[in-house]
């Protein structure tokens, strides 16, 4: 257990071992009686608060302008050899001038010596096309790690080098982080992120001063790829920490900028680059969740308003003109959901250390890491659109999270969406289908946890249900 008192770290003595296992059993029984008895009160006495932290200020419109045409990667993938390979993308969803109106959200054309290169942004996992229109924020979804460890690019690079080697110097220190990284993200099903796995995977390679990359890594790196669902950017503005368990604290623009690492030369770059996430900080805060599109039943919404009231937001908050955040973090004792997340990278003695001597973790507000075993009970603002649910994206509606009955073992999305019980359309299987389905029986993707919602009636849960959809 570790507190942390004005960013020192306090690691108070371990109890004696019945002691230890007398507290976790007072602690499960304790968690279970909560909600049966609905007491908030002494629901709030066993959770953590997150103080809150001073943030860059910046300009919205200019956040905006650099997440969607700047150059935060200064290497990339050459323009014409990528359009050569995907094709002219002609959505153009941004509404995008020259170059950038030919490529996919999710990646900027950038300009570097004379040599036009495409790079990935933050929009590729923080935006989705839903319904037919993108909703930036939205977390991705649809993105596919499953098959990352079978890619070699090796051949790919010796044929740019050969055929254009002017592309191939400007490209290069993207191509080799790619080459580098990305066998080694590759997750159990597709649809869930390795943000974790690419994060410890980058800094390895990364001097913790200068940022200058190293062939050789330089820390250990785990086998285990932990799954992770992409929280909405819109919950941001109330969030005193980041990530599903709080433990990035301090600036969020130097965590907001960690991707750099891909192709980063060294932290003189990193400085140029941090200098505008302010801004997107900025832009990003400002982002509102979508309103739900189909109808609502008020005098139903209003009946699972006072339910949520009296159940759920001793965790989660209250909502509307009055409403309150109140940034908790919940024991693994009490949320009882998969614990790999929060007990692997994030919490991590290596990563840990080279976060504390980095280059990151300097300067003004300098960001700190407060490890925890547990999670942050989330801000629910526009949570109707953020399925699939659970900080794996293990649970595909929200009828299955109130109702841990429902919630099935094995399942394959459809890809469309469930307006009845709010989620993803999917489809149950008696066993895993390779990579199709998701397997909740795997270590990393168990759909356990948050049974809060069993202590409630039906009736209580369609009423909460409705009162979700107007947040």
């Amino acid at each position: 257990m570790y507190i942390c008192y004005t960013k020192r770290w306090y690691n108070p003595p371990s109890p004696p071992e019945k002691v230890k296992k007398l507290f976790v059993i007072l602690s499960l029984l304790v968690s279970t009686a909560l909600f049966a008895v609905s007491d908030n009160a002494t629901l709030e006495t066993m959770l953590l608060p997150i103080p809150a932290d001073a943030q860059q200020a910046g300009d919205a419109a200019r956040g905006y302008e650099y997440l969607t045409t700047g150059d935060f990667l200064k290497s990339g993938a050459p323009y014409r050899f990528f359009l050569m390979a995907n094709g002219k993308n002609t959505a153009n969803r941004l509404n995008r001038t020259g170059k950038n109106a030919t490529v996919s959200h999710a990646y900027n054309v950038i300009e570097k010596d004379g040599v036009h290169m495409v790079i990935p942004t933050c929009l590729q996992c923080h935006a989705q096309v839903f319904d037919g229109q993108l909703v930036i924020g939205l977390g991705n979804t649809m993105l596919d790690f499953s098959n990352a460890g079978s890619m070699d690019f090796s051949a790919q690079m010796r044929m740019l080098q050969i055929a254009a080697p002017r592309q191939y110097a400007a490209a290069k220190p993207f191509l080799k982080s790619f080459a580098t990284v990305f066998p080694k993200i590759e997750t159990e099903v597709r649809g869930v992120n390795a943000a974790d796995k690419l994060a410890i995977t980058l800094v390895s390679h990364r001097d913790a001063q200068t940022l200058k990359w190293s062939d050789t890594p330089l820390l250990p790196i785990p086998e285990e790829v932990i799954p992770t669902d992409v929280p909405a950017w819109w919950m941001m503005k109330k969030k005193n920490a980041m990530f599903y368990n709080g433990f990035a604290r301090g600036d969020f623009g130097k965590y907001l900028m960690l991707s750099n690492l891909l192709t980063v030369t060294d932290s003189a770059e990193a400085r140029e680059v941090s200098s505008h996430f302010g801004d997107v900080l900025a832009y990003i805060r400002s982002i509102e969740p979508p309103k739900y599109p189909k109808e609502i039943d008020a005098q139903k919404a209003e009946t699972g308003r006072v339910v949520f009231n009296n159940n759920c937001s001793g965790c989660h908050g209250t909502y509307g003109a009055d409403g309150k955040y109140p940034n908790l973090l919940v024991p693994l004792s009490i949320i009882q959901t998969d614990s790999a997340l929060c007990q692997g990278v994030q919490n991590s003695a290596p990563f840990i250390e080279w976060f504390k001597r980095s280059w990151f973790a300097q300067g003004a507000n300098a960001p700190y890491i407060v490890p925890f075993n547990g999670y942050l009970a989330p801000p629910l603002d526009g949570v109707w659109i953020t399925a699939p649910y659970l900080h794996n994206g293990s649970v595909p509606t929200l009828e299955a999270l109130l109702n841990s009955k429902l919630r099935p073992v094995y399942w394959s999305r459809t890809w469309s969406y469930d307006y009845n019980s709010i989620g993803v359309t999917y489809t149950k299987h008696d066993t895993a289908i390779r990579k199709q389905t998701y397997n909740t029986t795997l270590r990393g993707y168990s759909n356990a946890g948050h049974y809060f919602g069993d202590a409630l009636t039906d009736d209580e849960r369609t009423a909460v249900i409705e009162y979700l959809k107007t947040l």
